[in-house]
């Protein structure tokens, strides 16, 4: 193997695919990454077998020389410290050689570095799938749809199933529901697909989705998503993402939420957000992250936190509409505060069955997004 390649292009799609390399790694090859060099570009791919991510790095972009091959061939490299040494590297032309069984010279400017590479042969080989059936979801709708929910999913590998976001597609409604028991969060959008395509019970890691908000660009570039029995491929330019469904089966969560209710509110997101992050502060000290809500009879609501040894935050807000039965109810402010810090819309509903009954909380004007967290019990 021998090859001179562009030093832009090269970090660009290590940076991509080392999200997939092992922190801890089973068995030491996980812990590298794998050329694949041929006269029409470079493969790059890792994996931690839940993920694996490959990129593509053409010998040609436009008119173009990106990378130049001498001789084809394959190696693996320890990620941890190519990374970084690609990025110090002085000129802009690396040149890459197979010297001596798997020792590797990697060249720039007068920099001459030497890597013991492992075997290719005995990477993973990436999972085989078939590409039936398709869609694409544009790059920002699905960014915003895992920042929506993946928050909710639970951290504890005791229920592994709560830790990833349940996926599912009925006649082109794509929805993703994330709980971690204490509270929940939804996000649909619709797709164009084959009208009679449909699954359900597609999980996929909360963490496992973060790392894929990474790769994805900003802007509306179409996603394409293949689902399989124990795979989701997701295409992105010249990267394959490829991660691992979680086993096990999701809780049917479409039971638990109201459609009617005792106290309805309609606030600014903004203000409640803010008199709820400064009722935190105070709250957070106590390690209960408890606020209270009351409704007040003049119509407006008003927002504390638990007293502290420091003191105690006590605020009133303004409500745009409240209708039904006076309220007092106690939650977790950091759970509210995640979910009010991903609705995009000016106001929200608040919807309300009494001190105990879960918190529904929907933007007023779209029905895509929906949070609910359940309330404490307090003493008082």
């Amino acid at each position: 193997m021998k090859l001179t390649i562009q030093k832009d292009e090269l970090n660009d799609a290590i940076q991509q695919v080392s999200k997939a390399v092992s922190s801890r790694p089973a068995i030491p090859i996980l812990g590298g990454i794998k050329f694949d060099v041929a006269h029409h570009g470079v493969t790059l791919t890792a994996s931690d077998t839940d993920i694996s991510i490959q990129s593509f790095i053409p010998a040609e972009i436009g008119d173009k020389t990106i990378i130049r091959v001498s001789k084809p061939g394959s190696i693996v490299l320890a990620a941890k410290f190519f990374v970084e040494i690609v990025k110090k590297l002085p000129e802009n032309d690396i040149e890459m050689e197979i010297s001596d069984g798997l020792q590797v010279s990697i060249r720039s400017g007068s920099t001459d570095i030497q890597m013991v590479g492992l075997d290719a042969e005995e990477f993973p080989v990436l999972p085989s799938i078939e590409e039936n059936d398709t869609f694409a979801v544009p790059g920002d709708l699905l960014k915003a749809m895992v920042r929506q929910t993946a928050f909710a999913a639970s951290t504890s590998e005791q229920t592994p199933i709560l830790t990833g976001v349940l996926w599912s597609l009925h006649e082109g409604e794509f929805k993703f529901v994330a709980t971690d028991r204490h509270r929940l969060s939804s996000r649909t959008t619709y797709v164009e697909t084959n009208p009679d395509y449909k699954f359900g019970n597609i999980v996929i890691a909360g963490k496992t989705l973060n790392e894929l908000s990474k790769i994805v660009p900003d802007a509306n570039t179409p996603v394409e998503i293949v689902v399989a029995d124990n795979q989701v491929l997701f295409k992105v330019d010249r990267v394959l993402f490829f991660s691992r469904i979680l086993d096990g089966t999701y809780p049917d969560t479409s039971k638990i939420i109201p459609q009617v209710f005792k106290t309805e509110l309609t606030l600014e997101t903004k203000k409640l957000t803010d008199a709820i992050d400064r009722a935190y502060l105070m709250s957070r000290e106590e390690k209960t992250n408890i606020v209270r809500l009351v409704t007040l009879e003049d119509g407006t609501i008003e927002v504390s936190s638990s007293s502290s040894e420091l003191g105690r935050v006590t605020e009133q807000m303004d409500v745009k509409e409240f209708s039904g039965d006076p309220l007092r109810i106690a939650f977790n402010s950091k759970y509210m505060l995640d979910a009010l810090k991903v609705i995009d819309s000016e106001h929200i509903f608040i919807g309300f069955n009494g001190a105990m009954s879960p918190i529904i909380i929907r933007p007023t004007d779209h029905s895509h997004n929906l949070h609910i967290i359940l309330p404490y019990r307090t003493t008082s």
